[in-house]
């Protein structure tokens, strides 16, 4: 970093030291890098992120449950009052108490491929939301650092017009004396008062921006309001200069946008849901498997044994020649259901007709992606490209302006010039201050966006990257 750039970059830096006049113990100091890896890890936007991960794991699973067997209890306990059937059969049937006990398991054997193709597009939809969760997070990252940047900025001009109020009173007090030597005139000390009065509201409006800059920081990195932040990073400008030439190096074909990515996953989970709608046009074939006890006391309470028929336990005084202990006894079964819907009102027919405009839709949305990423490729190199001929065209002007300013004012001092040259001159050195700061940061942010739009890793002032794909560590489980 040259000399001229750590003196830009210091003055940032102890305006937004001194903003407090002593740190708290809760200052919080923060590089770039700091504040981009809390942001991707806490902010809103990745744990919506996290949740839609959630939901596509939830519905995946939900998806594939019904490939998988199914077992359940059935417990039963009833008392009949009054049987009819016994009444008019015979007593066999007038049993009063009933304690039944189920499993049942079932297994799906065909479903007109409903089951594959929903835990297919229940794939397809989690893969989408992973491209989705990565085009967060590398757009975040690029706000991130555009709003930290933006609170270096707002604070070195903040510094520059503080600066230029300085350089107004010095020149107010040379022009009084100058008036009290005979060497200058009335009109002169009234530009000069009117000149530092116009100044001070620029230096309010700059501080004001410097301190809406940071508020707007801390509100990404939900930092509370009142805390003291100290921004730590400073640009280089070699290091800037290596991640922009690799930039404009960078030839190799650009991978597919996650946005278009995560469209064409959406299309084929669609194109799944409708084999799904029209699987229901198909039979459905279970196969049942029930293993159970039965029990029918003469009277209530719950049977604590098994049960078995014998002469013996029957009344002295019966006919019947078998009865029961009233213990429990199996009570098994195994079958096939065959489940075949002739007519159901239209439902299938208009389920079809939904799942078939959802894919609709899915199609439109994937052209108007694809569009859309071109469009922001061509945007993000059209500002690359002027931000860095800005930058190279603003390489002398601070330096120039700088030195023209000093020279204005030694022959101002001598009376070789006026005051109007010297105001021009100091009016043209914090322009050019003002835009070097610019330009060096609109040519670090074009890179970054132009880095975002092809996919490729997020640059970090510091040279390192950011991995912006959903397999570099962004998931529902983390």
């Amino acid at each position: 970093m040259s000399l001229r750039h750590r003196i830009l970059f210091a003055g940032a830096f102890s305006l937004l030291a001194q903003a407090v006049p002593a740190q708290r113990a809760d200052t919080a100091r923060m590089s770039i890098g700091d504040a981009v890896s809390h942001a991707v890890q806490a902010s809103d936007e990745i744990r919506l992120s996290r949740l839609a991960l959630q939901v596509s794991d939830a519905q995946f699973g939900a998806a594939m449950a019904s490939s998988v067997p199914q077992l359940r209890f059935q417990g039963n306990n009833s008392q009949s009052l009054r049987n009819a059937r016994g009444d008019i059969v015979g007593a066999a049937f007038q049993q009063s108490y009933t304690f039944q006990g189920t499993f049942i398991a079932t297994q799906t054997l065909f479903q007109g491929f409903r089951i594959v193709s929903g835990a297919r597009a229940a794939t397809r939809l989690r893969d989408a939301a992973e491209f989705d969760a990565g085009e967060t997070r590398a757009r975040l990252a690029v706000d991130i650092q555009r709003t930290y940047l933006n609170a270096l900025y707002f604070a070195r001009i903040a510094e520059l017009q503080e600066r230029n109020l300085a350089l107004a009173n010095e020149r107010l007090a040379q022009v009084d004396q100058l008036l009290s030597a005979g060497r200058s005139s009335r009109f002169d000390l009234l530009r000069a008062r009117v000149l530092r009065s116009n100044i001070e509201p620029l230096v309010l409006q700059a501080r004001n921006d410097r301190d809406n800059a940071l508020l707007d920081l801390k509100r990404l990195l939900d930092i509370d309001m009142t805390r003291q932040l100290v921004l730590t990073t400073a640009l280089d400008t070699s290091v800037v200069r290596s991640i922009v030439d690799a930039a404009a190096a960078d030839a190799a074909p650009d991978p597919m946008r996650g946005t278009v990515r995560s469209a064409e996953l959406t299309l084929a989970a669609r194109n799944d849901a409708v084999r799904v709608a029209r699987g229901s046009l198909m039979p459905t074939v279970n196969m049942n498997f029930s293993y159970g006890f039965l029990a029918l006391p003469t009277k209530n309470g719950l049977p604590t044994h098994l049960g078995s028929t014998s002469g013996e336990f029957c009344n002295p005084v019966s006919t019947t020649r078998q009865c029961q202990n009233n213990g429990f006894f199996k009570d098994q079964s195994f079958g096939f259901t065959v489940n075949w819907a002739i007519f159901d009102g239209l439902l299938t027919k208009n389920n079809i007709q939904i799942a078939s405009a959802q894919r609709n839709i899915a199609e439109t949305n994937l052209h108007m992606q694809r569009e859309a990423a071109a469009l922001d490729i061509a945007r993000a190199r059209g500002e690359f490209d002027r931000a860095r001929a800005a930058w190279n065209s603003r390489g002398q002007n601070a330096a120039e302006a700088e030195e023209s300013f000093q020279l204005a004012s030694l022959r101002f001092s001598r009376g070789l010039s006026t005051q109007l040259e010297v105001t021009d001159a100091q009016y043209a050195m914090l322009t050019a201050q003002g835009n070097e700061l610019r330009a060096l940061l609109d040519v670090y942010l074009s890179t970054a966006e132009l880095a975002r739009v092809r996919g490729r890793p997020i640059p970090l002032p510091t040279g390192a990257t950011l991995p912006v794909r959903a397999s570099s560590g962004l998931s529902s489980r983390d």
